[in-house]
């Protein structure tokens, strides 16, 4: 593998758009340092050094940011409206038919499609960094930190406009730096920045395992953390094969079709989505409880003691557990019946004489893929909800929560992105004749 990164740099095409990828990286990883205007820098460092990050939404929204949210930087909001935007988009796809026949378009409506991804990441970014802004004025329950008082230079209405501006601008230069690695780089522009945001903060999570529970402990986590690479790794690689014939067919004087092929159904079609999806819906009822705190003295209604005792805090509790992996397991199933139409590509086969040996072509193949969907999609959900568990395994066993770096959301980018990413160029190198890494 090292001598194949050797080969890559020494192709000057493939050279070039590493360095460019590089670059791009780099000056990503330096927007997360620049503060909003308004805000105090040495203030937020203070109260950063005393946040609860063990919150789940607080932890989700601070990893997908690279830290930059709890910096309160231009690049505070990070990715988070573009793929909240691309996951209606594509869930909208089954409601609206415009949007359907867009994506049967081709290249075409699928330029259009990013059109409308583009314009609904501004208008979610407006909202989220007036949401971000709202917290920040009470610094004490954004960074959970009794003693933050207050980190805004300038309380005007001016100043929360310019804020709200500059972090809108900030997602829009995010989505513009990752159309460029997309074009001029090694590809998944979007996705390369998601990984670097996530990879940013596993060496300062494992120094904190390290100084929190010595080096026995940490070791540990070196190995288990590797285990669970190698699963990840063998499961997202893992597919069933359906095997797929074209019958030979005359069109004018060629003849066509007579090849065989297979459709690739993955363990994990999904993706990390479910996860991204019952992270979000869980959190949503603390953040809803946050906003009804009585004041001092006063008991919360029943219904905030509820949601604070079995789903606030840390997220320790059994039941926290239980409807979280419920949750994955609902959104597997849900994600992979909009992304994958069995009936669809039933027709698609038979309009171009395709077919499964043994299963006649139409309604029947449909209903066998249709099966055999379901059959791979409950190991599935099953393996994204035990890897979505491992950090609040981690948190009763070693009371590492957010800072142990090798399970949940994050696990499952850097190995979906960085296997993606090798793929790729991989596949440069061997339209150069080079040996590929992944061989």
């Amino acid at each position: 593998m090292l001598s194949a990164f050797g080969r890559a740099f020494k192709t000057p095409d493939l050279r070039r758009k590493l360095l460019f990828t590089l670059g791009i990286i780099t000056l990503y990883r330096l927007g997360t340092f620049v503060p909003t205007p308004g805000v105090s820098y040495s203030l937020v460092e203070q109260c950063v050094a005393g946040a609860d990050t063990s919150s789940g939404f607080l932890g989700l929204a601070n990893l997908f940011s690279g830290g930059a949210m709890l910096n309160i930087s231009i690049f505070a909001l990070g990715s988070r409206p573009y793929i909240t935007a691309s996951i209606i988009t594509q869930l909208l796809t089954v409601v609206i038919p415009r949007f359907e026949e867009l994506k049967k378009e081709g290249q075409a409506g699928q330029t259009k499609m990013t059109q409308y991804t583009r314009y609904l990441t501004i208008a979610l970014a407006v909202l989220q960094s007036a949401t971000l802004i709202t917290f920040a004025r009470n610094p004490s329950q954004l960074f959970g930190n009794p003693g933050c008082t207050n980190i805004l230079v300038d309380d005007s209405m001016v100043t929360i406009l310019i804020m709200v501006l500059t972090m809108t601008a900030g997602t829009g230069l995010i989505m513009w730096l990752g159309e460029l690695i997309t074009d001029k780089g090694v590809g998944n522009g979007m996705s390369v920045l998601i990984f670097t945001s996530i990879a940013a903060y596993f060496p300062t999570s494992l120094w904190r395992i390290k100084e929190d529970s010595g080096w026995d402990i940490f070791l540990a986590v070196i190995g288990i953390g590797f285990l669970i690479i190698a699963l990840v790794v063998f499961v997202e690689q893992s597919q069933r094969r359906i095997p797929v014939q074209y019958a030979k067919r005359m069109v004018g004087r060629q003849m066509y079709g007579g090849t065989s092929t297979y459709i690739p159904l993955k363990v994990n079609m999904a993706g990390v989505i479910p996860v991204i999806f019952a992270s979000s819906l869980i959190m949503l009822p603390v953040m809803i409880a946050q906003f009804n705190t009585p004041a001092l003295g006063v008991d919360p209604p029943q219904w905030v003691q509820f949601v604070n005792r079995y789903f606030g805090g840390e997220g320790s509790h059994p039941v926290y557990m239980l409807t979280f992996v419920a949750l994955t397991i609902f959104f597997t199933f849900f994600y992979v019946s909009i992304t994958f139409n069995p009936t669809e590509v039933a027709d698609n086969m038979k309009r171009y004489g395709g077919f499964i040996p043994g299963i006649r072509a139409g309604r029947p193949t449909a209903q066998y893929l249709a099966y055999v969907l379901n059959r791979i999609t409950v190991p599935g959900a099953i393996y994204l909800g035990l890897i979505a568990l491992i950090p609040l395994i981690a948190l009763r066993v070693i009371n590492a929560d957010q800072n142990f770096p090798f399970g949940g959301t994050s696990i499952l980018i850097i190995v979906g992105v960085g296997l993606e990413t090798l793929k790729q160029i991989e596949s440069q190198l061997q339209q150069r004749h080079y040996e590929g890494f992944l061989k």
